[in-house]
């Protein structure tokens, strides 16, 4: 088939059994439609469980990042953030079997698998790009020290439980406000629903380009989150009077120590993430859906009775 996607990277978690039985069916199905299936370079636990499968390579060694078509991922939506960020300098997709719990960046279910395959080999998906987010981590004088991305969310957190972090934040190179918290979640709508939405943040609906900044058990009278547009940048400083040091984390994955006097800088990437979809999604019944939020008595929108009738 032509439009069979060539090269395919397989990503699932090693140490369940349902996911690495699910990834023998994917690579079984695309080796069929003469693709190529690739696992993760760096993933010695999938390679060995899936060792008496032949033809299937590693990503780094034989194929390139720029070589992959479509990236299969079967797991949470933790395994997905860790499938975007191997093919994060190329252009592959990635579509989301969930075989975790709430799985907000999943697709589709894993009881509909051979379906998922059938339609990834037909080449019958679209691809929708979501914003994520560039971070920079400045030192005390000014200079570049760290450079990352996130597709969720990049959190500013203390470093010790015991103390508190002192920060000042800004919007736009403007200061706005400065105070002692736990930390300060800086989100995209993707990660509305993620640890923004558990630090109080509102959700956000993807269609909707936007910012949201959620402070973490801040002592202020004024820390409550904010949405600013997609265009403005964050930057939230660790003042030198803190009692301790910071860290960075960015989607739970990427991390860096951030000492008194450093400034992390967060804007929208020029680089959104890429995400296949097999049937257009309605986010409302999927927020229902992974959010199991009771929709008794709704009796929908009254039938039309007339010309003009809403």
């Amino acid at each position: 088939m032509t439009n069979v996607p060539h090269t395919v990277l397989v990503v699932a978690h090693a140490q369940r059994e349902d996911t690495v039985a699910a990834a023998r069916r994917v690579i079984a199905a695309l080796q069929a439609a003469d693709a190529r299936a690739v696992l993760p370079g760096d993933d010695a636990d999938l390679a060995a469980a899936l060792s008496e499968l032949r033809g299937v390579g590693r990503l780094g060694d034989d194929a390139q990042v720029d070589e992959i078509d479509l990236a299969i991922v079967l797991g949470g939506d933790g395994t997905i953030l860790r499938a975007a960020e191997l093919v994060r300098d190329g252009r592959a997709p990635v579509l989301g079997i969930n075989m975790g719990h709430v799985g907000f960046l999943a697709e589709i279910e894993a009881d509909v698998l051979d379906e998922a395959i059938r339609r990834v080999i037909a080449h019958e998906y679209d691809v929708e790009e979501r914003m994520a987010l560039s971070v920079r981590v400045k030192d005390a004088a000014g200079d570049v020290v760290y450079e990352t991305w996130a597709l969720n969310e990049a959190t500013v957190e203390k470093a010790s439980r015991e103390r508190m972090l002192e920060v000042v934040m800004e919007i736009d190179g403007r200061p706005l406000s400065s105070f002692g918290c736990d930390g300060v979640v800086v989100s995209t709508p993707t990660g509305s629903t993620a640890y923004s939405f558990s630090g109080g943040g509102p959700v956000i609906w993807p269609s909707v380009e936007a910012i949201a900044v959620v402070p973490l058990a801040a002592h202020a009278l004024f820390a409550r989150p904010l949405v600013i547009g997609p265009d403005a940048s964050v930057a939230i400083e660790v003042l030198t009077r803190t009692d301790g040091s910071g860290i960075l984390w960015c989607d739970g994955r990427r991390s860096h120590d951030l000492p008194r006097g450093a400034r992390v800088v967060v804007r929208r990437s020029e680089a959104p993430v890429r995400l296949a979809r097999l049937h257009p999604a309605v986010f409302t019944d999927r927020l229902v859906a992974k959010f199991r939020l009771p929709v008794d008595g709704w009796r929908g929108p009254a039938a039309p009775s007339g010309p003009g009738a809403a």
